[in-house]
This record gives C-alpha cells, sequence and structure tokens, in this order.
C-alpha cells in the first residue's frame, strides 16, 4: 500500500475530501496541520493512520522535520502532496530535502512565479500578455511607456487576483505600487492589460496525460469582479466541451502543460480571449479556489477527487464525466460593509428554480460582512446546475439580480 503525507487535511473545508479519496483508494494517509489533531472530526481522523501538528505548514524547516518523524517511525512514503498554492513550494522543498519524488522545487517555481512562468512559457512558443518584474517605481514608468497605459500590477505569487491593481494613468500606478508594497527586495509583475473574455481551463494530468479537463467562464472578468460591489459576479462551467470554439483552448492548454512537463497533478490555467486572440494569463499546478471541483462532480455525475486520488496512489485514472449539466455560481454582495440585517428574494428564488438550486450560503443575520477582495465565497452565494448552458446562466443571473444582501 502507499503511503502519501496530505498537508492540510481540513482548511480549506473542502481538503477532507482530497483526505477520503485517497483513504477510498486504499492509501495510508498522514495528515500534517497547524490545528490539534482533536480538532478534526472523527470521520476525517478515520481517515489517516497518523498526524504531525506543526506551527507552521509554510515553514520548509517545521514540514522538514514532521516528515522526518513520520518516515522514522514507517511505513515508507510514496508522496508529500499538497493541494494549496501557497504551500506548493514549502512541499518541494520538503520533498528535496527528504528524498521523496514528486514536482521538482524548479517546476513549482515556475507555477508559482508569475514572471519567471511567463519568461519561460515566452521561450517556447506561447502567447502572453507582453510582462516585467518590477522593483522600482522607475523600473515601472519604464515598462509603461513601452507598452503604454492601461497595465496591471501583481505579486509574483498569489492565487486568483488576490492583491491585483489595473493602472490607467501615472497616479493610479503610483498608488497602486505603494498598496502592492513593492521593495527592491520585494519585486512585483507589471502585465500590458489584455482586452477581452477571461476564463479558465483545468485538468487531471496523470503520467502527462489529460485525463479530465473542463473550461469555464467569467462574468465579469476577475479583477472586475473582485474590485466591485455594483456586480454578482458568475463563474461557469461548460458542458459543452465539444463546441468547435474550445478546441483552440484545449490545444494552447496541452502547449502549456508539455512546455512545464506537468506528470501527475491537477492544473488550473486562466485565459484571454479577444479582439488579439487567445492569451495564456498564468496557470497552477493545483485545483481551482473556492470549491470549484465540487461543482464539476455535481455538474458531471462523477467523483473528481477519487479520480485524483487513483492518479496519486496507482499512477492511473480514467474518469468519466457525464457532462450532463453546466453548472455555475454566483457571489452575492452585501449593500455596504457592517453586519447582516436580512435578506430580501431568497423564497422567490427557491420557488422560481428548485432543485436546480444546489445549495445557498446566507450568512446569519448579526454575521460581520467581509470585504469584496475576499473572493466569490467571501460572503452569500448561491450555486446551480441545469442541463442547458445559456439558462444555467440566465439563472445565475436572475439569483444575482432578486437575492438581496441588507447590512447596516
Amino acid at each position: 500500500m502507499r503511503h502519501v503525507i496530505f498537508l492540510e487535511p481540513a482548511f480549506p473545508g473542502n481538503q477532507r475530501e482530497f483526505v477520503r479519496a485517497l483513504h477510498a483508494v486504499g492509501a495510508l494517509v498522514t495528515g500534517i496541520g497547524t490545528a490539534p489533531i482533536e480538532a478534526y472530526d472523527s470521520e476525517l481522523r478515520s481517515w489517516m493512520i497518523g498526524y504531525e501538528q506543526v506551527p507552521s505548514t509554510a515553514s520548509v524547516e517545521a514540514l522538514t522535520q514532521a516528515v522526518q518523524r513520520i518516515q522514522a517511525r514507517g511505513p515508507w512514503v510514496h508522496e508529500l502532496v499538497s493541494t494549496i498554492e501557497a504551500l506548493m513550494l514549502p512541499a518541494a522543498e520538503t520533498r528535496r530535502r527528504t528524498g521523496i519524488p514528486g514536482m521538482s522545487v524548479e517546476q513549482t517555481i515556475l507555477v508559482r512565479d508569475k514572471y519567471q512562468m511567463k519568461q519561460f512559457l515566452e521561450r517556447h512558443g506561447i502567447r502572453c500578455a507582453k510582462s516585467a518584474e518590477v522593483s522600482s517605481e522607475a523600473e515601472a514608468v519604464a515598462f509603461v511607456k513601452a507598452v503604454g497605459f492601461p497595465v496591471i500590477i501583481k505579486p509574483l505569487a498569489a492565487a486568483g487576483a488576490q492583491g491585483t491593481w489595473r493602472a490607467d494613468d501615472g497616479g493610479q500606478l503610483a498608488n497602486a505600487l505603494k498598496e502592492s508594497g513593492m521593495t527592491a527586495q520585494r519585486p512585483v509583475m507589471l502585465e500590458e492589460f489584455v482586452s477581452g473574455h477571461e476564463g479558465f481551463w483545468d485538468t487531471l494530468t496523470c503520467g502527462g496525460r489529460v485525463v479530465y479537463e473542463q473550461i469555464c467562464h467569467y462574468y465579469p472578468n476577475v479583477l472586475e469582479a473582485m474590485r466591485t460591489r455594483d456586480c454578482s459576479p458568475i463563474v461557469m462551467i461548460t458542458n459543452r466541451m465539444d463546441a468547435d470554439g474550445y478546441d483552440e483552448v484545449k490545444v494552447f492548454g496541452r502547449q502549456v502543460l508539455t512546455a512545464l512537463q506537468i506528470e501527475t497533478s491537477p492544473t488550473h490555467m486562466e485565459w484571454f480571449y479577444g479582439p488579439k486572440g487567445l492569451f495564456f494569463s498564468e496557470i497552477g499546478a493545483r485545483p481551482p479556489g473556492v470549491r470549484v471541483w465540487d461543482l464539476y462532480c455535481a455538474a458531471n455525475d462523477f467523483d473528481l477527487y477519487v479520480a485524483w486520488a487513483n492518479a496519486v496512489v496507482h499512477g492511473q485514472s480514467n474518469p468519466r464525466p457525464s457532462r450532463r449539466f453546466s453548472a455555475g455560481m454566483v457571489a452575492l454582495r452585501p449593500n455596504r460593509d457592517g453586519r447582516i440585517v436580512g435578506y430580501t428574494g431568497v423564497e422567490a428564488i427557491q420557488k422560481r428554480y428548485g432543485d436546480f438550486i444546489l445549495r445557498m450560503h446566507l450568512p446569519p443575520v448579526g454575521s460581520r460582512t467581509q470585504p469584496i477582495e475576499t473572493g466569490y465565497m467571501g460572503n452569500a452565494w448561491v450555486w446551480g446546475r441545469h442541463p442547458d448552458y445559456d439558462l444555467c446562466k440566465h439563472m445565475l443571473e436572475d439569483v444575482g439580480r432578486t437575492i438581496k444582501v441588507w447590512a447596516e
């Protein structure tokens, strides 16, 4: 039996699903996390043969010592796995120190450091927006003179639109650089703004082969969604995977995976398509955030977590997605920051759509609201599915217009 060490078994919430799946396919699982083992429910504990608590799972020293303790008591460790973006590099360095195979530090840096990633892929013929790593305002101004406004300012390593700004003029650029915390020791990336529609292409790869792929869309694009209260942003999962319009994305994505030599891993690749064609945005060798995998399972009548676990543990995976439904989530923003005082429109939506609504998360009255920048699941949200993509999108748009979250 293969012994797998899994980082952070319970946070965020769907982490337990990876542990469940590893156990279900016959792996011996040892967890490493920051919480005491007593904080985990009995079911989660039953899926693990051991556990190590550490002060920080981002600390290579703490992880190395924990892994060495696990190795000393046995059984032999075959895998050290992290599905969380921020823990990928510490996991890779720990694997190197402890002799556990898996994605190398060099590979991990390429899928974490946005600037190095794009420089590498451009050398392999992948179309990317022009970018530069800058550590001073003078360098930033020089880049803007070369490409023009608007530009995007990003941290070198982050997930989604966290800490991302758009600058349309010199004043906004200066403010964004200041807010980003850029220093000579902490550079940021500047990127030309590419207009167009934004989506993502996710895969599960096994031995370098794509065994599952999914294309999704953002309405509106992520940067706008994370910067304004005046929209209820939607993530849509298509079940029209055979549509001709997606052929270019599929080919393009596989070129990226081949260049990066991704073997067995989930991947999450952001793309833009507009007047200048299809552009690569960024890729992570991890599942998407905000529990999108749970929506994939609901849309496709299968267990993607088990498909992933089979790839990790047995080196083979043959998922059979039904493509029966499109699905999506809509984020519901409070009318203001403060504490939630109530909701309107909930009963109307439930009556209108019934079982097409998969799940509603409505924080209790009295809960403090979260900033818009916390993302699609920061406040209230609704999941839905429907056999027809356009009707599913219409339904979620209706949810966003109808359900109101009131705060004061």
